[in-house]
C-alpha cells in the first residue's frame, strides 16, 4: 500500500449556478497525508475545507486536479476508495427513527462486519462517546450534542483505514470535545489515518500531527503547529486592548519592537523577551490594559490570513 493515505495535486472546484457568476471554492490545492497521521485543515467557515474533504471522500467531483486515496484515484475508482474510508459530514444528522445503538450496529453490518464484531464495536463506540445512558433512546429525542456524538461514534466504530471528519466537535461541550480527541488519538495508535476540518484553533493545536491553513480556497500555510508558531518571528505576544484614543500614534510608538498585528480592537506585538520592558512601559505611560503570553496558533493564523478565524468567507464550504 502506498506511503501516503491522501495525495492531492492542483485540486480546483468551481461552483456554477444559472444566472450567477461562478464561484471558485478551491484554487489549486495540493497536499499530502501520510499513513497513520492526524492532519487538520484549519480555516474560517467558507474557506474551502469542506469542499476539499467532500472531493477526497468521493462525494463531490473536482473541476480539475487529482486526489488519490491509498493510490486509488477518487474520480476514476470511487468504488475502490469507499471501502477504505468513513466520513462524518459537517452537521450530519443520525437516522431519527433509530437509537444510537441501532444506528452504529446497522452501519457496521452494512459495511460487511460479522454480527459479533459489530456488536462489540458498537458497545465500545458508545462507551468512548459517553452515550451509554441514551443508547436506546430514539435519535430524534437526543440533544444536538448527543446527536453529534452519535455520528462520531458511528464512524469511529468502523476503525476504517482513513477517516474524514468535517468539524467533528461542532456543538459539543469541552468535556465531549476532549472525549472525541482522545478517541481519534486512539484510532491513529491503532493504525487509522485521520483528516479533519476545524475552525477551532485549540483543536488544531493539540490534535494535529500536521496542519494545512486554508484561506479562500488556497493553502496559505502548512507544517506542525510549532512550525507555524515559529514562523511568526517571535516567542512572546504582548496585547494592548482598545479602543485606543490615537491608534495611529500607538502603532508608530511600538514600531520596531516586533511584528505588529491587529484584531478587532486589540493590537498585538510578536516580540522577544528583550523588548518586553519597553512595551510594558508604553502600556503604563498610555494607561492601556496589556497582557503577555507565549505565541499561539492564533498569531500564526493572523499572520497567514490577516484576520481572525471567526466569521465566514462565503466562498465555499
Amino acid at each position: 500500500m502506498p506511503e501516503d493515505a491522501i495525495s492531492a495535486a492542483g485540486v480546483r472546484k468551481t461552483y456554477r449556478a444559472r444566472g450567477q457568476p461562478p464561484v471558485e471554492a478551491l484554487s489549486g490545492v495540493s497536499l499530502r497525508v501520510g499513513r497513520g497521521e492526524r492532519v487538520s485543515l484549519l480555516g474560517r467557515n467558507g474557506a474551502g475545507k469542506t469542499t476539499f474533504l467532500r472531493i477526497a471522500s468521493t462525494l463531490l467531483m473536482p473541476s480539475s486536479g487529482r486526489v488519490e486515496v491509498f493510490g486509488r484515484d477518487v474520480v476514476r475508482d470511487p468504488e475502490g476508495v469507499r471501502p477504505l474510508i468513513a466520513v462524518v459530514p459537517q452537521e450530519g444528522k443520525p437516522f431519527f427513527h433509530l437509537t444510537p445503538r441501532e444506528q452504529i450496529y446497522t452501519y457496521l453490518r452494512s459495511r460487511g462486519f460479522q454480527r459479533e464484531t459489530a456488536k462489540s464495536r458498537t458497545e465500545e463506540a458508545l462507551g468512548l462517546m459517553a452515550l451509554e445512558e441514551v443508547a436506546d433512546r430514539l435519535n430524534a429525542t437526543l440533544s444536538g450534542g448527543q446527536k453529534q456524538r452519535a455520528m462520531v461514534a458511528t464512524v469511529i466504530a468502523t476503525q476504517a483505514p482513513l477517516l474524514f471528519l468535517d468539524e467533528p466537535t461542532i456543538g459539543l461541550d469541552p468535556f465531549a470535545r476532549r472525549g472525541v480527541w482522545e478517541s481519534l488519538r486512539r484510532l491513529t495508535r491503532m493504525g487509522s489515518t485521520i483528516l479533519l476540518t476545524t475552525h477551532y484553533l485549540d483543536e488544531a493545536d493539540v490534535l494535529s500531527d500536521r496542519l494545512y491553513v486554508i484561506d479562500r480556497g488556497q493553502v496559505v500555510g502548512q507544517g506542525t503547529s510549532e512550525d507555524l508558531k515559529r514562523s511568526t518571528g517571535g516567542t512572546l505576544r504582548v496585547s494592548f486592548r482598545g479602543p485606543f484614543p490615537d491608534a495611529k500614534a500607538l502603532r508608530a510608538e511600538v514600531q520596531g519592537t516586533g511584528r505588529i498585528m491587529e484584531d478587532d480592537q486589540s493590537l498585538h506585538i510578536i516580540t522577544s523577551p528583550e523588548r518586553m520592558e519597553e512595551l510594558l512601559a508604553i502600556a503604563l505611560r498610555r494607561k492601556l490594559a496589556a497582557t503577555v503570553g507565549p505565541v499561539t496558533l492564533e498569531e500564526a493564523f493572523l499572520r497567514l490570513v490577516g484576520r481572525s478565524i471567526e466569521g465566514e468567507e462565503h466562498v465555499g464550504s
